[in-house]
């Protein structure tokens, strides 16, 4: 019997031991919370994937403007405009190659069959406004209306159309001075260079201040202007893809990238930039998407390459 009774007699007999018992309950609570909460305060609380609190994220963030790739332009400098074929490259190709959201792929005559029989007019329309899920000017509001509808042609014309490239508007023509006006700009303003062929027509005045003259004056000589040539080509049909190295296309100056086109040969490169050239790395559309003369596109060659060397 007193087995018994000792089985069921509880291990807290006395009030001291009680008090302990419940200090200690409340001590492991005590310990459990703060564990916990300790837990979770030192625990990343970023979602999945999210990098937003690393060092390199932070550093982003706080980056002056001024370093974040912006390039000061002075806003009186005439704008090159771009051809068709850069646009497409850099803004439109993005879609419109593998049709995405809809959009016509191009080259897809069938896709643009319905489109095409719109008009010109309705299509540029469309591509500088927008039309359902096509932004306006593919996204990028800085393309002047003349380069979207340059984009637009030459997309086109590679799916079945035979549109013509529009053209910038010609300059303003410089006005004239009268008559009463030509004394006083000889005596007091620089006189600007004369074209050859207007030079030719103007007898040389004889007399040795004569002579002096034209012993001082510079000559221009013909890699001048074959340079000169060269860059504003670069700038309105190769700028796009070269000066990034967009689809491949070897970036200006990047004397790596250059070294194994230059070692071809230069009537290669001039048949590639002229005829177009599809290789491993990219696309290059004939004459960078442009209507440039063949001696232009050669021109635009030998300066890039001249960065090189």
């Amino acid at each position: 019997m007193s087995d018994a009774q000792h089985d069921h007699e509880s291990l807290i007999r006395t009030p001291k031991q009680l008090v302990v018992a419940v200090a200690g309950f409340f001590l492991v609570v005590v310990l459990g919370i703060i564990l916990l909460v300790t837990f979770v305060t030192s625990a990343s609380t970023e979602g999945a994937g999210s990098d937003a609190t690393s060092a390199k994220a932070i550093a982003a963030r706080i980056r002056p403007v001024a370093d974040a790739g912006f390039t000061l332009r002075d806003a009186n400098t005439p704008r090159v405009l771009l051809a068709g074929g850069a646009v497409y490259i850099a803004t439109c190709a993005a879609c419109h190659d593998s049709g995405m959201a809809g959009s016509p792929k191009t080259g897809d005559t069938a896709a643009w069959a319905t489109r095409l029989a719109q008009g010109y007019d309705t299509l540029v329309t469309h591509a500088i406004n927008g039309i359902r899920a096509m932004p306006a000017k593919g996204g990028n509001p800085d393309l002047d209306d003349l380069e979207v509808a340059r984009a637009v042609v030459f997309m086109t014309n590679k799916s079945g159309a035979s549109f013509k490239e529009p053209v910038a508007p010609a300059p303003a023509a410089a006005a004239t001075p009268v008559a009463g006006d030509a004394a006083t700009a000889t005596a007091g303003a620089p006189v600007a260079a004369v074209p050859a062929a207007t030079a030719a027509a103007v007898p040389a005045p004889a007399g040795p201040a004569a002579a002096a003259a034209t012993a001082a004056a510079p000559v221009a000589g013909p890699a001048v202007a074959s340079a000169d040539t060269g860059k504003k080509a670069y700038e309105t049909a190769c700028i796009a893809c070269h000066g990034a190295g967009i689809a491949g296309a070897p970036k200006f100056g990047d004397k790596a990238a250059w070294s194994t086109r230059i070692g071809q040969g230069a009537s290669v490169l001039y048949d590639h930039a002229i005829k177009g050239f599809q290789g491993k790395a990219g696309y290059m559309p004939p004459k960078g998407g442009s209507t440039l003369p063949d001696a232009d596109v050669k021109a635009a060659v030998d300066y890039m390459a001249a960065a090189v060397k």
